[in-house]
């Protein structure tokens, strides 16, 4: 009896040796699937906060949890299946739809840059492309919708980054492991953002209640410099959406067989970071990103009147007929 009680020991120690080596395989693959996609999570940080600009303290973070939701659900709910679906039965298939996805941030990263550049342009064709919101809860319903959709090419490309680290075979694998990645990147990223927009608040607390003088003034501080701060982040997510387009367009075009831009890319900066070999690396990259954006621009702007003469009228007779439908 104590034969058979130690040898069933000795199987429960040997299957849990096994659990605890593979869960710290899917631990591993995670880590590393995540940091191959942090340039990527990066630039879903810096798009992400100004979505809730202009919106009083008390519903920045109900929107950024919103926005969340919406993160977690197109990681788990639609990409993390699409992802494992396309990669086993049409992976031809994954570079159209991220090309289509890039497309639509060079757009958006275009619209924002309008914006700024001739606001009253920009405003009247925002108003021939999206109706305007009735109140301020269709407002921030459409902002949240806006950051959703964002989120999802930017998700879409972190997952595909991730997914093609893992070693291909057992899709139960492959899934445990970007759920990992899903609900690690999603929980950064938006905890991140959470604590970047309530910076302001914490600053004055603590301006208020500090115990010391110099508490004080740190939380005075940090209140002057969050509006710089929040529009200079504003700034690095519009950039974010160019480059990270123009670069989806440029890898998706490649991935075709026409390599040929990439490769003039890829030559400037080798050339580039010749300049200064000690930061080599950083120069090679400030050159790709600098040109994905250039492209990233051009093509927004490009797509811009196609949205609003083409695309928005086009959805516009879609919404017409879709209430005579019931």
């Amino acid at each position: 009896m104590s034969v058979g009680l130690l040898a069933l020991l000795d199987d429960v120690a040997a299957l849990a040796k096994v659990a605890a080596a593979s869960l710290d395989d899917i631990a591993g693959q995670a880590m590393k699937a995540g940091a191959k996609a942090a340039g990527a999570v990066i630039d879903d940080a810096a798009v992400t906060p100004r979505y809730v600009h202009g919106f009083s303290a008390d519903r920045e973070l109900p929107i950024v949890g919103k926005i969340a939701l919406g993160s977690i659900k197109n990681k788990l709910i639609f990409l993390l299946p699409a992802a494992l679906i396309l990669s086993f039965f049409l992976p031809w298939l994954i570079n159209p739809l991220l090309m289509i996805g890039g497309a639509y941030l060079c757009y958006e990263g275009a619209e924002k840059l309008y914006a700024m550049i001739a606001p009253h342009a920009a405003h009247g064709h925002e108003q021939k492309v999206e109706p305007a919101a009735a109140n301020a809860q269709a407002l921030e319903e459409e902002k949240v919708a806006g950051a959703i959709k964002t989120d999802f090419i930017l998700s879409a490309e972190i997952m595909t980054i991730a997914l093609s680290t893992i070693p291909a075979g057992n899709v139960v694998y492959q899934a445990v492991i970007l759920f990992v990645v899903a609900i690690g990147i999603t929980a950064a990223v938006y905890g991140g953002v959470a604590l970047i927009v309530k910076a302001d608040d914490f600053g004055v607390y603590l301006a208020k209640n500090g115990r010391t003088g110099f508490g004080r003034a740190f939380g005075r501080g940090i209140v002057k410099a969050m509006p710089g701060f929040m529009q200079t982040l504003a700034i690095v997510g519009t950039a974010a959406m160019l480059w990270v387009g123009g670069g989806i367009i440029v890898h998706g075009l490649a991935g075709m067989g026409f390599d040929w831009l990439e490769h003039v890319i890829l030559d400037i900066a080798h050339v580039v970071e010749g300049v200064i070999p000690a930061i080599a690396g950083v120069l090679h990259w400030l050159t790709e990103a600098f040109l994905y954006g250039v492209l990233g621009v051009i093509l927004g702007f490009i797509l811009i009147p196609v949205a609003e003469h083409v695309i928005a009228p086009v959805l516009g007779m879609f919404r017409k007929q879709k209430p005579a439908a019931h």
